[in-house]
């Protein structure tokens, strides 16, 4: 590729961000806003806080008082943007607490609920916002397709040993982050794990749908619980979730000045998640999924109540849950 292309491709990246942001101020500027007491008291626990829309989400959720349990994989990471979250939030905010929490792991998933269930009194809102994207084909500790083991499987498990603290602690709440990709997925019963061939794209796709299925059929089974489950969809976000999609180096550049012109900001994306955590305007409503902070309607494959429900039977098999 020559200079010129080269350099007409970045001037024209560069108009195109000068663009999008005089045009889109306005409405880039409508973030929620709540009374700065509103969430204390309340505990709150969120999966892979320590970057991304997890870590804008617990950011907002301290500066509203919250006690945020930061449940990350690397502790290291999670250490760091704890500091971070407070240095932002300032003093006389909510704490934050770091758990070691690997969803790759169900051992991990076991060790992390007793120890929450043996030191807190109680548990307001679980957001399973967690995620792994388009990684190379690789198993969890127990032999699943990481994605599908990772975005789906843990998070279930998670929940299910959560499920009777979060009961207790009624009113709560039950957030489930999936992505409007779960459109280009489908549950194939027979090779959830993709043993019969792996596109990784597929695979993020099927276990954002599995989000949606799981949310769809907890709700059913939380009716008259006082627990609540709703799912939403981010939209795309400025993140590092991406760190597994191949980019040339030609075009790594001018994907960059896009990706700062036209996705979301971590906290962009985040508003929906704190708007389920804490809002009252969701009071009581249970399984639906939001887009900016409004009701979004989904495809029929994601509320399909016979396949939720075969879901569930075949994920409590596979994590081990017997009755």
């Amino acid at each position: 590729m020559s200079a010129a292309i080269i350099l007409a491709a970045v001037l024209g990246g560069g108009v195109l961000i000068i663009a999008r942001r005089i045009f889109s101020r306005g409405s880039a500027a409508k973030m929620l806003h709540y009374p700065p007491e509103m969430m204390r008291g309340k505990t709150i626990i969120i999966t892979g806080a320590n970057s991304g829309i997890g870590k804008a989400t617990a950011l907002e959720l301290v500066k509203l008082q919250a006690r945020v349990i930061m449940a990350c994989r690397d502790r290291q990471r999670a250490e760091e943007a704890a500091q971070e979250i407070q240095l932002e939030a300032g003093p006389g905010q909510g704490d934050v607490v770091i758990k070691q929490l690997d969803l790759a792991s169900l051992k991990s998933v076991h060790s992390f609920c007793e120890e929450v269930i043996k030191e807190e009194p109680r548990i307001d809102v679980l957001i399973n916002n967690a995620g792994i994207y388009q990684c190379p084909y690789a198993k969890t500790e127990e032999g699943f397709e990481m994605q599908f083991g990772v975005n789906h499987l843990g998070h279930f498990l998670l929940t299910h040993l959560l499920l009777d603290l979060l009961k207790r602690s009624a009113p709560s709440r039950i957030v489930v982050v999936s992505s409007k990709l779960y459109k280009y997925g489908d549950i194939n019963f027979e090779d959830l794990d993709s043993a019969q061939g792996y596109d990784k794209a597929f695979a993020y796709s099927r276990s954002k749908l599995a989000n949606l299925l799981f949310a769809c059929e907890l709700a059913k089974r939380l009716e008259e619980s006082g627990v609540t489950v709703n799912a939403l969809t981010p939209g795309i976000v400025r993140t590092n979730l991406g760190r597994h999609v191949n980019i040339s180096l030609l075009a790594r550049p001018f994907f960059n000045l896009a990706s700062w012109a036209f996705f979301k900001s971590p906290l962009q994306g985040a508003q929906t998640s704190v708007f389920l955590a804490c809002s009252p305007d969701v009071d009581g409503v249970q399984g639906k999924c939001f887009a900016n902070c409004k009701e979004e309607e989904l495809l029929p494959k994601a509320t399909d109540a016979e396949v939720a429900r075969k879901l569930w039977d075949i994920s409590e098999v596979m994590v081990g849950i017997t009755k």
